[in-house]
């Protein structure tokens, strides 16, 4: 399939993002080593500045969460989940597609292409819960541990808000429980952590266009929002070229299935139209 690409009337003439960030060797050493890593501006100030209002936009307009904080889990505390953007509003599209984001991801996962599996916002609102520990890839149906998720700023994220913590080295262990995010996930795999000696480190204060990378088998959490902004988040979720679609012995891996995969089956390649070839190094 080839590398997608959009016109400058779908995007209205939004900037560029296809040049190439020039990684540091050391977050390639880093990710390998501890299953995530950061890439500071990664975006520019004014990308940001110019894609942020569509995705802020296109976020708020199918966000379905219309309780008050109080009335929610802890699940529905954390964030304001919206999925696959990219096909709601060719302006984030146009961000989700993005050559010098993918490349990185593939660069960090050493591989020779990635593809899209799925796009998020997640916006943690003002008075906002935490985000328990967990796992991203437990319930993927998919046939690979090379897998990475970026997850980016759309506004400066100070300290008291904090970027995300990890699980250094947990990458490694696999599944470790097909635990849904809850304060039975946070509990059992805080154990886990402190059972298997497992440092806990973040990147810290983010400005926007930072982003952090980890691996879809990355422990991870994150912290309340105890400002008075919307911590606004915009993630993407890759995976490598050449993946196959794995086993759907879950529910829940039959529901990822259907959304994020079809029309693909088990076993055969993850490359549906819902996954185009965003970097491939054979293209440059």
């Amino acid at each position: 399939m080839a590398e997608p690409e959009l016109r400058g009337a779908e995007t209205g003439e939004l900037p560029d993002l296809s040049a190439p960030f020039a990684l540091p060797p050391a977050c390639i050493d880093e990710f390998r080593a501890k299953g995530h890593t950061v890439a500071r501006g990664l975006a520019s100030r004014a990308e940001i500045e110019a894609y942020r209002p569509a995705i802020v936009e296109t976020a708020l307009a199918f966000c379905r969460e219309k309780r008050p904080l109080e009335e929610r889990e802890t699940y529905f505390k954390a964030f304001l989940q919206i999925t696959n953007l990219w096909e709601r509003d060719p302006r984030v599209r146009a961000f989700v597609f993005a050559r010098r984001f993918a490349r990185v991801a593939a660069e960090l996962l050493e591989m020779d292409g990635v593809r899209l599996y799925h796009d998020q916002a997640l916006f943690k609102e003002p008075g906002g819960g935490y985000t328990p520990w967990h796992q991203d890839q437990n319930f993927w149906p998919l046939d690979t541990d090379r897998t990475i998720t970026l997850w980016m700023p759309l506004v400066d994220v100070p300290s008291e808000v904090g970027s995300m913590t990890f699980g250094s080295g947990s990458h490694r262990l696999g599944n470790l429980g097909d635990l849904f995010i809850s304060d039975r996930s946070h509990a059992e795999l805080e154990a886990r952590i402190r059972e298997l000696g497992l440092a806990t480190e973040s990147h810290g204060a983010l400005a926007a266009g930072d982003a952090t990378f980890h691996a879809g088998w990355t422990l991870h959490s994150a912290g309340p929002n105890p400002s008075a902004g919307m911590r606004e988040v915009m993630t993407v979720i890759y995976f490598a070229d050449g993946t196959r679609v794995g086993a759907v012995d879950h529910p829940v891996r039959a529901h990822d299935l259907a959304a994020w995969l079809r029309p693909c089956k088990p076993g055969e390649l993850a490359a549906g139209a819902l996954n185009p070839l965003l970097w491939s190094r054979a293209a440059g």
